[in-house]
């Protein structure tokens, strides 16, 4: 039966509806265990009863209904999690009805392909043991048996298995599978427009399956880069004419309408059209800003006319969000993840953008490195604008963790923007005085916080924690020493000198508290 393109309902399937009780990483392994048979519970007998005829004992045992629910194996369990935790964040394979009902169909041979990469993602939020290697290594065998054929299900099963890698602190491998994924996808002519139409196979939630496969391979491509600094974002000098993502909501119904173009989108301020685009389009747009960034000469430390250039694209970027766009809510109020990620990918090329002209010295954080080299940035006796700017995007990435959302429920490339959130507000708090210390000490909780909530499931989260609060003890320990000098008091009042030592010790408790109760991350 060919797969159909209309809202169906979801078919009976052996994966049972999905209890997220069952596989958050606090939880024990024994939670999800089946219930015992009765017949292998052992009785206890009231002495004072009387006692039970055998018979009768059977007869009154096989009448007590047996409720208890069926078995769910792990691998499906690893499947359920998938689509509950990480699909929303990298949104390019087929939605969960789809998928389920092609692979029913088992017309598609590679599609197994894709279902062990999902396997895989899934485990990482599940106390899996060593079945989560086994599914990693599964993934990769048939990723790279001879017999398997290079198309678009290929191409998903290994950007799947990258951002798992990324986040497990394995970027070097991540880094050669990407480069596999790029050349892949590249000779099937995936970045090409008629690709999604040729092996759509006439249905429209496969096409745009397609073509989110490849706009997700572009912006994840472009955060590896811009977040570690290693590789140089590829697939942004590749020529591509891939229609652009509808919305999600759309997507997941099945309700898809017609592409439009990137042309489109570049075309809307002088065609006169009031047109909304849809918040995966409004990410792309934010990567594609990050690869003009990545594109200027001398981007370590770049002049001020390359400064102001880019920062004209960035500032464009959010003034001419449509208003339902501003922030990172749907219009029922659910969480909109694609401009999240568009949001925090702005806000982190302007860190990187404006931080190396900041005059904000950067030496006492260069030991966190968890994501990207340590960048020298010069002090000065005065902030700037550039200083103004880098403080700005720090503190809006740390507001961003007070969405009502779990933070394991966002990409883990949230871990990188929080840690260059965190050095931008460490680098400060290294200086002797500052007049806000208790906002300053609220956004480094939030960041602390988030981190360690991150760490549950993405183990560069918990080398990220760890990196930043030995940082935080060494500015510690350096503001004490510093401060049993009379000489370092000099010019301040009694209040400013009282609050300056109360928002360090309050920082630093924090860090101490966080310490006490972090458990190290599932591997």
């Amino acid at each position: 039966m060919m797969l159909g393109h209309t809202p169906m309902q979801m078919p009976a399937t052996a994966v049972q509806t999905f209890n997220p009780a069952i596989v958050l990483p606090e939880q024990s392994p024994t939670s999800y265990t089946a219930t015992p048979h009765l017949g292998s519970l052992q009785g206890y007998r009231n002495p004072f009863s009387p006692a039970m005829d055998p018979n009768a004992m059977a007869l009154a045992t096989a009448t007590i209904p047996q409720n208890q629910p069926p078995v769910i194996s792990l691998a499906e369990r690893c499947f359920e999690a998938f689509y509950h935790f990480f699909h929303a964040g990298h949104p390019f394979v087929l939605p969960k009805e789809y998928f389920l009902r092609l692979l029913k169909e088992g017309s598609t041979p590679n599609l197994n392909v894709v279902l062990a990469a999902m396997r895989y993602i899934g485990s990482l939020y599940l106390n899996a043991g060593p079945a989560r290697a086994t599914y990693l290594d599964e993934a990769l065998r048939l990723c790279y048996l001879p017999n398997t054929p290079k198309d678009g299900f290929l191409i998903q099963a290994l950007l799947l298995i990258i951002v798992g890698l990324d986040g497990s602190c394995e970027q070097s491998r991540a880094r050669e599978l990407l480069a596999d994924c790029e050349r892949f996808a590249i000779e099937i002519d995936l970045n090409k427009r008629e690709f999604a139409t040729i092996h759509g196979r006439g249905n429209p939630v496969l096409e745009e399956s397609w073509r989110r496969t490849w706009w997700d391979l572009y912006v994840c491509d472009g955060m590896i880069a811009g977040v570690h600094r290693v590789t140089n974002f590829l697939l942004f000098d590749i020529v591509a004419d891939v229609g652009l993502p509808c919305e999600e909501h759309q997507y997941l119904l099945g309700r898809i309408p017609p592409p439009v173009y990137m042309e489109d989108f570049d075309d809307q301020l002088f065609s006169g059209e009031d047109r909304e685009f849809s918040s995966f389009t409004y990410r792309i747009a934010a990567a594609r800003n990050l690869g003009r960034f990545m594109r200027t000469p001398n981007m370590m430390f770049p002049n001020e006319e390359t400064v102001a250039r880019v920062e004209a694209l960035l500032t464009n970027w959010k003034i001419h969000l449509p208003e339902s766009k501003r922030d990172d809510l749907t219009k029922n109020c659910q969480l909109d993840e694609m401009m999240f990620q568009a949001h925090f990918i702005t806000h982190a090329c302007t860190i990187m953008l404006h931080q190396p002209l900041s005059q904000l010295d950067s030496s006492p954080v260069q030991a966190v490195t968890s994501c990207a080299p340590h960048r020298p940035v010069a002090t000065g006796d005065n902030f700037n604008a550039h200083t103004r700017h880098t403080i700005t995007a720090a503190c809006e990435i740390s507001k961003m963790v007070t969405q009502a959302v779990p933070l394991i429920n966002h990409t883990h490339f949230f871990t990188c923007v929080v840690t260059l959130s965190s050095i931008v507000h460490l680098s400060k708090w290294a200086l002797y005085y500052i007049e806000d210390e208790e906002d300053l000490r609220q956004q480094i909780r939030l960041n602390i916080g988030a981190l360690n909530k991150i760490s549950k499931v993405w183990k560069a989260a918990n080398t990220a924690w760890g990196q930043v609060r030995g940082v935080a003890q060494e500015i510690y320990r350096e503001k004490k020493a510093a401060q049993i000098s009379p000489a370092f008091w000099v010019g301040f009042t009694q209040e400013q000198m009282i609050s300056s030592i109360n928002a360090d010790e309050g920082i630093m408790s924090e860090f101490n508290i966080l310490a006490q109760v972090t458990q190290p991350p599932q591997q």
